[in-house]
């Protein structure tokens, strides 16, 4: 089997594993979640563990020298690496708010290969191969062409909280003079607004453990024509820890990296 055929078969488990997750959150989403709150603070539910807990299951039976880097559970060390977030957007999901989405990339030494993120409550699936472009349901995507953040078309998304390695806050605040900005409540969720052509940017200050968070978002923003960099415009890992990042249409990337760079200092 060569490597192109082993793309498409992981492309394929990834795909099964996301239907088995949009299965469960549906599941959960009606009923108690049994959502508690982690040592960072941050929110979980018997769906994250349910689906990290399966994932891992699944790449023992099917990839055993495969590992598996969950936002709520790990397994092995490996070159390949299944780097999963099992409900992204878990601070909407637990409080019955229907703005969530499963992810997964396959990691080879660092690179997203494979990128798959679904949002069973749309029902739409998002998929890449690197180098294959990117889809919804089976239908080609692309960001789209806009040249400036001043197009009243434009509309972006941050993320910020409280403890986050960069406050980035001075960056939106200047953003802001020329486009228009929303917290979603899920960073994936927005990214695919990105990759679809809806938004034009967005904007992760998260750095411990959130390669969970982009490592999809790499490959299927890409492949969709976008541009996906950490905070200050350079090309991170995605099997390890990131330094944040910026995900736009491409276009509009060294324009907000400037202004990025205007405000923060790069702590890696």
């Amino acid at each position: 089997m060569n490597n192109e055929e082993n793309f498409e078969q992981y492309l394929e488990f990834a795909k099964n594993i996301a239907d088995y997750a949009g299965s469960i959150m549906i599941k959960y989403f009606n009923q108690n979640n049994g959502a508690s709150y982690k040592g960072d603070k941050t929110i979980v539910t018997l769906a994250d563990k349910e689906i990290n807990t399966y994932l891992i299951k699944k790449v023992k039976e099917k990839y055993s020298n495969h590992s598996v880097d969950g936002e709520e559970e790990q397994f092995g060390k490996s070159d390949y690496v299944w780097v999963c977030d099992p409900v992204d957007g878990t601070a909407m999901y637990a409080r019955h708010i229907p703005v969530a989405v499963f992810s997964l990339a396959l990691v080879v030494k660092g690179e997203p290969k494979i990128g798959v993120v679904f949002d069973p409550f749309t029902n739409n699936l998002y998929t890449a191969i690197k180098g294959k472009g990117a889809y919804r349901n089976g239908e080609k995507i692309t960001v789209n062409d806009y040249e400036s953040l001043e197009d009243m078309k434009t509309v972006c998304h941050y993320d910020l909280w409280v403890g986050a390695d960069y406050n980035i806050s001075k960056v939106i605040e200047d953003l802001q003079k020329k486009a228009y900005f929303i917290g979603l409540g899920s960073i994936i969720r927005a990214c695919m607004c990105v990759a679809s052509g809806d938004f034009t940017l967005a904007i992760f200050p998260g750095t411990k453990h959130k390669n969970c968070d982009i490592a999809a978002v790499k490959v299927i923003v890409e492949e969709a024509g976008g541009k996906v960099t950490d905070l200050f415009g350079e090309e991170q890992r995605y099997d390890e820890s990131i330094n944040g990042a910026v995900i736009s249409n491409g276009k509009i990337h060294d324009e907000v990296i400037k202004t990025v760079k205007k405000y923060l200092k790069n702590k890696k």
